[in-house]
């Protein structure tokens, strides 16, 4: 019997944990009766009443698991980590709160059990913030662009991927994995559904401008040389105009030297703007430093507290 692993990332999900859990059974119970499974809870050191819940579930449900983070590692390190601690057949990641639908499940199993090996939920619409999507969509279209490689837009990681694939994950060996670039330029047999993404059922969401724009750094400094590359040309050319603007007004002074008087204006400006210039490129520089830094220093991906429902079937913490 295949074997279904449904891994969902949580943090201060106290709302939706109960829910999406007996949401998953049931789909999988309805739909896929012919799959074994397991569930597969990740927390992020939740503060609320999170892990209080999911004791409850594990202790009810041998076939649901838990994972405790000893401290919040962020929002890309405990997903991907959670993944590579899976032991199905196939794996299904989505969210907590519910944005994810659940009956996509069975359709993303449908697509696998044709010879995908990885199955990703596209959003070709969605119910959040008119603004936030726009935006979303500038950005997705701005790094396919700019990449060196493929990007997939409107994906967040909401898929299934194939036990093989679970096995690349485990032997990358990245210390600040960003999946959603993972998978565009390492997937392979690939397939892409839509779905249409609702909204948060209960709870606050925990994204905000810093994690959105951590994500978006992330994206450029793994996957395009573009910010380097801009700033090298917008240099050169900066230094060319500079360059003729002083001989220019050298000459003018010289021509004119009665006449000509042009005063500290101009050259405050040309000050003012080239500074701006340098500044942005030298904190996009840093961008890339400090991505470059993470990968270095080699730091695990998360530091387990406590796991729950693991050691009966004697399965050991897999390597990542």
């Amino acid at each position: 019997m295949k074997k279904i692993s449904i891994m969902i990332p949580c943090y201060n999900e106290e709302e939706n944990v109960r829910e999406i859990c007996a949401a998953v059974i049931k789909e999988l119970q309805q739909e896929l009766p012919a799959y074994d499974y397991e569930i597969l809870f990740i927390d992020n050191d939740s503060t609320d009443r999170t892990r209080q819940y999911l004791r409850e579930l594990c202790a009810n449900n041998k076939k649901v698991r838990a994972i405790f983070n000893a401290k919040n590692f962020g929002q890309f390190n405990s997903p991907y980590y959670g993944m590579c601690q899976t032991t199905g057949d196939c794996t299904v990641c989505l969210c907590c709160d519910f944005q994810d639908p659940v009956e996509m499940i069975p359709r993303l199993v449908s697509e696998w059990e044709n010879g995908a090996k990885i199955v990703c939920a596209i959003k070709t619409s969605s119910k959040e913030n008119k603004i936030m999507r726009f935006l979303r969509t500038c950005y997705y279209k701005m790094i396919k662009k700019m990449s060196d490689v493929e990007q997939i837009e409107h994906f967040t990681g909401f898929g299934l991927y194939d036990k093989s694939f679970i096995e690349v994950l485990r032997n990358l060996d990245d210390p600040t994995p960003f999946l959603r670039g993972i998978v565009a330029e390492l997937g392979y047999k690939r397939v892409d559904v839509p779905y249409e993404q609702q909204k948060r059922k209960a709870g606050k969401t925990h994204n905000n401008w810093f994690t959105l724009y951590d994500a978006a750094m992330l994206s450029f400094t793994s996957y395009t040389k573009a910010g380097l590359r801009m700033a090298t040309i917008l240099g050169f050319i900066m230094s060319g105009m500079s360059l003729f603007v002083a001989l220019v007004y050298l000459i003018l002074k010289l021509i004119y030297w009665d006449r000509f008087a042009a005063g500290m204006a101009p050259i405050l400006l040309a000050v003012c703007i080239l500074g701006s210039v340098q500044l942005f490129f030298i904190g996009f520089l840093g961008e890339y430093v400090l991505s470059i830094n993470k990968r270095m220093m080699h730091r695990p991906l998360v530091i387990e507290e406590e796991r729950l429902n693991f050691d009966e079937d004697g399965e050991e913490k897999a390597d990542v």
